[in-house]
């Protein structure tokens, strides 16, 4: 009998994502910004990765296998008690704003799906709630991308995480690449 797998907090869940392309770029905010868990439950999105079945080619990147990727529909019971602090990020007029919100260091981050808001029941198991403060709805991606950056900015500036420079931070090739001098008095072969 297989075990379930176990929560590691910090951890994103995404609750019945629609679209294949968000669980993806999610999956690339989670490996950018140093989360290690992408939880998503429903049938809408599945994404067998293992079997050969490949994410949307735009959010394809060797970083992500550093992400464990878990489809789960009771992904708060992953999480051993009192080792968790689940944050729902829905827009609710008793929500934090995420500009003065304090990250909990065991936060999973939950947000709902593209197309509706979180159901009560998952409401009712989330200890707290953060709205992104903007004029109009994000992108689920660009929601999780959004908190993960305030995440990971308040930990630099409260000294939890080093910033170092930006060679030791990035984790792949990225940029162009290093050109020798050229003489233009030398006619190139």
């Amino acid at each position: 009998m297989n075990r379930p797998p176990q929560g590691r907090p910090p951890a994103v869940a995404l609750i019945d994502p629609k679209y294949p392309h968000n669980v993806g770029a999610a999956l690339r905010a989670c490996s950018c910004w140093g989360v290690g868990q992408l939880w998503w439950t429903g049938a809408r999105v599945t994404l067998d990765v293992p079997r050969g079945r490949r994410l949307p080619r735009e959010e394809r990147m060797k970083g992500y296998r550093s992400v464990e990727m878990l489809r789960d529909d009771r992904v708060f019971d992953r999480f051993a008690r009192g080792t968790v602090t689940p944050v729902a990020v829905e827009l609710l007029p008793t929500a934090e704003s995420l500009v003065t919100f304090e990250h909990p260091e065991d936060a999973l981050y939950v947000f709902g799906p593209e197309d509706g808001g979180l159901s009560k029941p998952i409401r009712l198991l989330c200890h707290r709630f953060v709205v992104i403060p903007t004029h109009h709805c994000l992108n689920l991606a660009a929601a999780v991308n959004v908190v993960l950056y305030d995440r990971r900015l308040k930990r630099h500036l409260a000294g939890q995480e080093p910033l170092g420079p930006v060679r030791e931070m990035l984790h792949e090739h990225r940029g162009p690449v290093e050109r020798r001098h050229v003489d233009p008095a030398v006619p190139i072969r």
